[in-house]
């Protein structure tokens, strides 16, 4: 009898909860979608894993590159072309943050992708529960806009 595998393979999906622009991240290495503003919830990236049953002490690692100011009030210079002019992007990128975070995943029955939350205050929430956000059973209730000021509780 074959033995069942104690990882699976799980895509990765995000949510921007916040102003800023999410360029890029990774949960665990594995990379997810680039999030606009206020973002996301409409696209995952194969592929990351995830434990088929829940343990204590299960944690992500969350890597992550921010544009605080996507939408600047002067708009960067495009050549004919559509690409952006270098000095206006690099002026524009010294601009970005990069963070590393560890997560603890909430408990969980059934796995399924792992769901990244960016929130104010450059924190992160991680799951992989098998249900939607929308599901009672979804262990955040996060608002999709929240203000830049609103830093969730730890």
């Amino acid at each position: 009898m074959a033995k069942e595998s104690e990882m699976l393979g799980a895509p990765v999906e995000g949510y921007n909860h916040t102003s800023a622009a999410i360029n890029r991240f990774t949960v665990n290495g594995a990379g997810g979608p680039n999030l606009g503003p206020y973002g996301g919830g409409g696209g995952q990236v194969c592929c990351s894993s995830v434990p088929r049953y829940w343990r204590p002490g299960l944690r992500a690692i969350v890597e992550w590159e921010k544009d605080p100011n996507p939408r600047p009030a002067i708009p960067l210079k495009r050549n004919k072309y559509g690409t952006l002019d270098p000095d206006d992007y690099k002026r524009h990128a010294a601009n970005y943050t990069y963070h590393r975070v560890v997560v603890e995943i909430p408990q969980y029955d059934r796995p399924g992708p792992l769901k990244v939350h960016f929130l104010p205050c450059d924190q992160v929430r991680v799951t992989a529960a098998g249900v939607l956000p929308s599901h009672p059973n979804y262990p955040y209730k996060f608002p999709r806009k929240m203000e830049d000021t609103e830093c969730p509780k730890p």
